[in-house]
């Protein structure tokens, strides 16, 4: 895990085009909390991170978060329909399709053994400005930690 949020590319669809983008951008002169976790459509991911953070989203606001990021190891168009599919209206996702970012940030995962290959460590972050404030990381399978109830538990308490 790094201090700062990385430079790392990403591969954003806009306008019906893809583009590569500089993950470090989203994060920069904002307060963030962004989210990852191993897969759109795993049980877990979508039937409790995903929904907790989308239903925090406004409790979040209030504690002067500006943007909330659901990052994870599938591709553009993966996340698109999972936010969909979901009901997601204020969560934003960042695909992090070749698991640049998420090596980069030394969370990546095998979970080939499960037929899902390499895949993000489940964790939570707060970032102010790019830098690292906060870090929650789960051990592998579990889900204890990177929820939104103990990131805006830490957030009242700043």
């Amino acid at each position: 895990m790094t201090k700062y949020i990385p430079n790392s590319k990403i591969v954003v669809r806009e306008n019906n085009k893809f583009e590569v983008k500089n993950i470090a951008d989203y994060f920069k002169e904002k307060k963030v909390v962004a989210f990852a976790l191993p897969g759109a459509f795993t049980r877990t991911c979508s039937n409790n991170h995903l929904p907790g953070y989308e239903q925090e989203y406004d409790n979040f606001r209030v504690l002067g978060v500006e943007e909330i990021y659901c990052i994870s190891v599938n591709d553009p168009f993966v996340l698109e329909n999972w936010r969909e599919i979901s009901g997601t209206k204020k969560v934003k996702f960042l695909s992090d399709g070749n698991g640049t970012f998420t090596r980069d940030m030394n969370m990546i995962t095998d979970r080939s053994a499960s037929g899902m290959g390499l895949r993000s460590y489940r964790y939570s972050m707060y970032v102010e400005n790019g830098k690292i404030l906060k870090f929650y990381k789960d051990e592998n399978g579990k889900f204890d930690v990177s929820d939104s109830k103990t990131m805006i538990n830490f957030l009242k308490k700043r």
